[in-house]
């Protein structure tokens, strides 16, 4: 979510980096949804990864130029078996008006090269350098999604779309998807509401959240779905719901009573997520964990301190699980605290974080 909350961008698309099989010191993987693993192969696991975490880093690439070595010590410290980014900001690649590849960083002028190897060594050092990347990547420094996982954990497979074809991406490489033995991850960047009754703005979110709908209906396997998911679902769930029920932009009222208000905190929307949670069989950990309204930790994203919005905030970034699993959640915690964004790591958003149990 942005900080000020303007209207929302131009639709955009995203992509990720590779690793060619004579440099296994990148932390990219090829181009492949993914490499097929032998059994019995050494270092890896047959089971999937018990520890996640999920942060949207508005930019990375401005994460990595500020705020890093924190983050760095950070990600050592909680040792996550996955870690979902949204927000990454880097575009595909492909040069101007050529089709673009959502899986890979540009590097076709002189600033994107050097932007993608200040990515790439960031990724390279520790503790990134345990971890296999793949990235959903937008056509310009809008959106996108990455998905980092540590080396001996393999993925049966990676998909980019909500309809799981091997080669498509969600337009603004909003999704990644990984299969594992016994679940599916799913890393999302939902788009966010808008202010008006706009193709880009109320129609665009109706279509994604009837889209992930059908999705959560239609898995076949347990489900974990993470990420920033642009929708505050209760009262409980921001830090002021009567400055939020009540927010406007410019002085525009929307027609209908139930889109109004901030955006992720509309009736609209929040009845739509209570409906996916319903259908799906959904189970949203960090509430099934912490169920009073907690003012200091409570929350995810961070309104700009400076201006109306400071102090307010909303918890937007979710771990969503099957009820299969919920025997199994362990913890799952948000790492930022307080209105001036402590442990956000230069984003509006904090990392949150899920751990599950192994397997009986």
């Amino acid at each position: 979510m942005k900080r000020f909350f303007r209207p929302v961008e131009k639709d955009g698309s995203f992509k990720k980096p590779a690793l060619s099989s004579s440099s296994s010191s990148s932390p990219c993987p090829p181009n492949e949804t993914t490499e097929s693993i032998k059994d019995g192969e050494e270092g890896v696991e047959k089971k999937g990864p018990l520890k996640f975490l999920t942060w949207n880093a508005n930019s990375l690439l401005l994460r990595i130029k500020n705020d890093w070595d924190k983050f760095s010590r950070f990600v050592q410290n909680i040792d996550p078996d996955v870690i979902c980014i949204q927000e990454v900001r880097m575009p595909a690649a492909g040069s101007k008006g050529a089709p673009k590849n959502p899986s890979e960083l540009k590097d076709d002028t002189s600033s994107s090269r050097e932007e993608k190897q200040m990515v790439l060594r960031a990724l390279s050092s520790l503790p990134f350098k345990n971890y296999r990347v793949w990235w959903s990547l937008s056509e310009s420094k809008y959106a996108g999604t990455a998905l980092f996982i540590k080396k001996q954990f393999q993925p049966k497979k990676v998909s980019f779309s909500l309809d799981r074809t091997a080669s498509k991406h969600e337009q603004d490489g909003r999704v990644i998807i990984a299969e594992f033995e016994s679940y599916l991850l799913l890393n999302t960047y939902a788009p966010n509401n808008g202010w008006k009754e706009e193709e880009s703005s109320f129609q665009r979110r109706r279509k994604w959240d009837k889209r992930i709908l059908d999705f959560v209906q239609h898995v076949e396997k347990p489900l974990i779905w993470c990420g920033d998911l642009n929708v505050s679902h209760q009262d409980i769930d921001v830090s002021h719901p009567e400055f939020f029920s009540s927010a406007k932009l410019n002085g525009y009222t929307p027609p209908n009573k139930e889109d109004c208000g901030q955006p992720g905190f509309t009736l609209a929307e929040r009845c739509r997520f209570s409906n996916i949670l319903s259908q799906g069989k959904l189970i949203d950990a960090y509430r099934l964990l912490h169920k009073e309204k907690d003012m200091e930790h409570g929350f995810s994203w961070s309104g700009n301190p400076i201006g109306k919005y400071r102090g307010k905030r909303m918890r937007i970034d979710y771990f969503i699980v099957s009820e299969l699993l919920k025997d199994r959640i362990v913890s799952c915690e948000m790492h930022g605290c307080g209105i001036e964004l402590e442990g956000f790591y230069g984003s509006d958003h904090c990392p949150v974080s899920l751990q599950l149990s192994k397997e009986a």
